[in-house]
């Protein structure tokens, strides 16, 4: 039995989920055919109240899209220092969007409406980037699966508004968010320009993230997605997966939180772990002795069939998710007991 903690991408689809697939009516999605993807377009969209969504392959092409539909080359973004936008899209801001990205140093992937505000002060002439977009991550994955605080995404909001920014959220975990602090989609949907969601971490689909925006953004994004190659034919397969999922795989993520603070609990009882970040979701992240090592730790772990991942800077992330059963769980409290 290998226990694969390494991320909540890792899941594979259920039987009911291929299921779903296989019975899928499909059609050609690039001349807006295909029934089944317009069907989760449509779900998505008065899921969280707003006016029109979109199907990508990836959370990265959804994301990019949304900054270039946003921006124009030699336009500036804000986002935390732990953005995914900014480390871990390979760069993809500047290169598809020529734009920058003025960093904002947040508490675990968060940062407040006044840091925005001191930020957004200053220069407005020739000789600087022109201030256009600001980019929250909820949950933040770095900040390992922090979720941000509702009134304070509404008052980044109004420094938006002040400063004519457009506001997108890169939800790439937000149905956890969502679960953690019993919040609804339509919260979201009437504070942020644009939403990117994806189908294929905790929700268990195995493709696909859907942009969410008014009618004009979303138009436009048809165009920004041909352009990056994410146009697709009988795509309804993998959105029948993305159904399956909203259906089906939402409530259940409180058990990949639970499952998280109980190994968060081993873990503060154990002499070589250093430091553990506060856990709100599935993601844990911590640190064990320097005598130890990260890589060692992961190592020697592995050789247990238990796979983790290093975040840099000697910490060791732990992700739960749909597939790490009650049976491995109880696996690995052992194992990080005894270690």
């Amino acid at each position: 039995m290998t226990i694969d903690l390494i991320s909540d991408t890792k899941t594979i689809p259920s039987k009911a989920m291929l299921e779903a697939m296989l019975n899928a009516k499909v059609g050609d999605d690039v001349f807006n055919g295909d029934p089944t993807v317009n069907q989760l377009q449509t779900k998505m969209a008065t899921m969280f109240g707003m006016e029109d969504a979109l199907f990508f392959p990836s959370g990265t092409m959804a994301n990019q899209t949304a900054i270039k539909l946003h921006t124009q080359p030699g336009d500036k973004l804000f986002c935390d220092k732990y953005a995914h936008v900014y480390n871990y899209e390979g760069g993809g801001a500047a290169f598809n969007s020529g734009v920058t990205c003025k960093l904002i140093d947040g508490n675990r992937g968060m940062f407040t409406a006044s840091q925005l505000e001191e930020a957004v002060v200053g220069r407005a002439d020739i000789h600087v980037p022109f201030s256009r977009l600001v980019c929250i991550e909820n949950t933040t994955n770095k900040g390992g699966g922090a979720c941000w605080d509702f009134s304070e995404l509404e008052k980044i909001g109004k420094v938006t508004q002040s400063n004519k920014l457009a506001y997108h959220l890169d939800g790439a975990r937000l149905f956890n968010a969502l679960v953690a602090k019993n919040e609804s989609p339509k919260q979201y949907g009437q504070l942020f320009d644009t939403i990117s969601v994806c189908l294929s971490k905790g929700l268990g689909a195995p493709v696909g993230s859907v942009l969410l925006g008014s009618k004009t953004h979303i138009q436009k994004a048809y165009r920004i997605r041909k352009l990056l190659g994410g146009a697709m034919r009988q795509i309804g397969y993998l959105a029948a997966a993305g159904m399956y999922a909203l259906d089906n795989n939402i409530e259940r993520l409180a058990e990949d939180h639970k499952k998280a603070k109980e190994i968060g609990k081993v873990l503060s009882t154990v002499s070589y772990v250093t430091k553990i970040e506060p856990i709100e979701t599935n993601i844990i992240i911590f640190y064990v002795d320097e005598k130890i090592g990260a890589h060692n730790f992961i190592e020697k772990m592995a050789t247990k069939n238990i796979l983790l991942t290093p975040m840099g800077e000697g910490r060791i992330r732990i992700v739960t998710h749909l597939d790490y059963t009650d049976d491995m769980h109880q696996v690995l409290l052992k194992e990080l007991q005894d270690f």
